[in-house]
């Protein structure tokens, strides 16, 4: 049986009942966040359709929603910090639920992108809050499978949505995947306020806002090296996914129904190496966890790319996305592990949202490199350069393995 109990720097045994309902609800939002996201990316050629506008039209509502995540991140994890974890979790839940069920109803484009930068800050607050519940409830030595069980809920809404593709929308209409996941987010409701307050933040928690800013601001140089972690980390996330479907159909001729069955496949090992890289995090540490992890995705190029049979590409993909998630499977426990107490929701939170706006742009490059290069040689070229600028990053990177989050020290963060 798991542990229900965390040390203090004092020797006093801080007693986390219920711990799992804390982990379990901060998993769940997780991955009804990335469910609510994915239904709109299934749905774009009907959304341009009732909305009479061009497909590229409602592609660019996906850039607002990213481009307002870092708001959501900033507002939720400075919440998160003052007044403690669940209160905001389930308000952050609730908000972009209710704005992904509205979307459908929307009278004209102009409200639906409104509705989207809505949704986009609920999805950009829910990481930060959920992640600082979940890392600070999980016992020491389970810190790593969890986070890897957190992260993996990513690819697990994305599942999700395509299945929800194949068996909602054909039965009940497009309209109604907007509105399935409010019972998730009852559930996970329910879950949180049964759940128990984190104890670490009781132990950290700052007496106002203005201290809360301080902190962040006097941990600027940790900030830094971190942003420059997600920033590059979101270009081997995004530039081995976004593009790939369309390389399947562009340069094998695949069908819409190969490239989907390809794309289950590969989230399905995504899933894996989340959970196993996170796992062995514990005992091998993050930062060469991380890189064993993309020692696999540098492997798998060959197959990735240049795979010149379907089942060649099965293995490429599976295994160039179990390296890619298996990487993010250890980022929530590394960022919370660096990041200092008192601001554990708002200083990992800002760190992810605000590395996956900066790097956002890099499925552009990959595909203005296509236009030279070709397609295979642009993805390799790219992804090659990403993971070779990673083994240097977290090679000489800092790393706090097992930090006690009870630890009265813990305050000073990476900032010594």
């Amino acid at each position: 049986m798991l542990p229900e109990t965390t040390p203090s720097i004092s020797g006093i045994e801080h007693r986390t009942p219920n711990w799992g309902l804390a982990a379990t609800s901060g998993i769940l939002g997780w991955v009804l966040d990335a469910f609510d996201f994915f239904v709109l990316v299934f749905l774009v050629d009907v959304l341009a359709r009732h909305f009479h506008v061009e497909k590229r039209a409602i592609v660019w509502t996906i850039t607002i929603t990213l481009a307002m995540r870092p708001v959501g991140a900033l507002l939720m994890g400075t919440l998160a910090d003052r007044f403690g974890r669940k209160r905001p979790l389930v308000a952050c839940v609730f908000y972009f639920s209710i704005v992904t069920a509205l979307t459908p109803f929307a009278p004209n484009y102009a409200v639906f992108v409104l509705l989207r930068a809505l949704y986009g800050i609920g999805m950009g607050g829910y990481w930060g809050v959920g992640a600082s519940l979940v890392m600070e409830s999980t016992p020491r030595r389970w810190r790593g499978l969890l986070s890897g069980v957190l992260q993996g809920g990513y690819p697990v809404g994305y599942l999700l949505a395509a299945i929800a593709l194949r068996s909602i929308e054909p039965r009940f209409g497009w309209q109604v995947m907007f509105l399935s996941g409010l019972f998730f987010a009852v559930l996970i409701g329910v879950l949180t306020i049964g759940a128990p307050e984190s104890a670490a933040w009781e132990l950290h928690r700052l007496p106002s806002v203005a201290q809360i800013f301080y902190t962040l601001w006097r941990h600027k140089k940790s900030f830094a090296y971190l942003l420059l972690v997600m920033s590059v980390m979101t270009c081997l996330s995004h530039g081995t996914q976004d593009l790939y479907p369309d390389f399947l159909k562009t340069a094998h001729g695949f069908s819409n129904r190969t490239v989907s069955t390809l794309a289950i496949l590969y989230n399905v090992g995504a899933i894996g190496g989340a959970l196993v890289i996170g796992h062995f995090s514990d005992s091998l540490g993050r930062r060469r966890s991380i890189m064993l992890a993309l020692a696999l995705s540098l492997l798998a190029i060959p197959a990735w790319a240049f795979g010149g049979t379907f089942p060649m590409l099965i293995a490429g993909s599976i295994l160039m996305q179990f390296g890619v998630q298996g990487a993010f499977g250890v980022i929530p426990a590394h960022l919370n592990e660096l990041s200092p107490a008192a601001v554990r929701s708002l200083f990992p939170g800002f760190v992810y949202q605000l590395g996956v706006l900066i790097g956002s742009p890099s499925v552009s490059i990959e595909y203005a490199l296509r236009n030279h290069l070709g397609y295979r040689w642009a993805l390799t070229l790219f992804e090659g350069c990403v993971i070779v600028a990673l083994f240097f990053i977290f090679g000489f990177g800092p790393e706090r393995k097992g930090r006690d989050f009870f630890a009265r020290s813990s305050d000073d963060g990476m900032d010594r």
